[in-house]
């Protein structure tokens, strides 16, 4: 049985020490989550008021190229009102209107930015899998070793370069799968905290997201519909 080396055994201590800290990167990242694309939604919505329309608008944080607006309208008259999302809009200092973006799209933009933050994360959780197997398949080389050219001189060192090998595609494979989820993540709450296109009746309060592509606006201009009448009613909100 042939000795190993001191070169040899130092090369398969430095091994050790890589594939070590590739695994305390991966139990410590493995617990993450994607973040949702909108960190905080409000919960405080308007208030009816006697004989008015009442409106609020707050802008959330730009994600990736796209400016959420919270947008609340409360209905105190008798008259109902249809909101349609495509006829709210931005003006910019200029004065011109700016169209809000579909959900969808919004989330196309949007996706890229804390997604991309949870997709890194989870990634993780699938790189272990493969840091295993990785594992399994190097201590076999190992056992073959030197009379099958593998070179790794024993299990123990073909199955940290296993590992190491194995945990990289793993961690590689994960990125992708962890993307297209933060991606389906991201789509799936915009989606859902969108404004609906709807009737706000009397003392009825609707509320939901308008997104717009990321710029500098000063107000918000939404175009309302009065059922009874037909007419078209203009509403500005200053730009929170």
């Amino acid at each position: 049985m042939k000795n190993r080396t001191a070169p040899e055994m130092n090369r398969s201590l430095a091994i050790g020490l890589r594939v070590g800290a590739i695994a305390a990167a991966i139990a410590i990242s493995g617990c993450a989550v994607a973040p949702p694309p909108i960190a905080h939604t409000p919960n405080v919505v308007a208030t009816p008021q006697p004989g008015r329309l009442a409106v609020s608008v707050a802008a959330a944080p730009t994600v990736g190229e796209v400016t959420p607006v919270y947008v609340s309208i409360a209905n105190g008259t008798d008259a109902p009102r249809s909101v349609v999302p495509s006829q709210i809009f931005a003006l910019n200092e200029a004065g011109e209107r700016v169209a809000p973006l579909p959900p969808g799209e919004a989330a196309r933009q949007a996706g890229s930015a804390k997604e991309l933050q949870g997709a890194i994360q989870s990634a993780a959780v699938s790189g272990i899998g493969g840091a295993a197997v990785g594992a399994a398949a190097g201590a076999v080389a190992g056992a073959a070793g030197s009379g099958g050219g593998w070179g790794f001189g024993s299990p123990g060192a073909g199955a940290l370069i296993g590992s190491a090998v194995g945990g990289g595609m793993g961690i590689i494979r994960g990125a992708e799968k962890g993307q297209s989820r933060a991606d389906q993540q991201a789509n799936q709450q915009i989606e859902a905290l969108s404004l609906k296109p709807e009737e706000v009746r009397k003392n009825f309060t609707v509320s939901g997201y308008v997104f717009f592509p990321k710029g500098q606006y000063n107000q918000v201009e939404m175009l309302l519909v009065d059922r009874e009448t037909g007419d078209t009613e203009v509403v500005r909100e200053p730009w929170h």
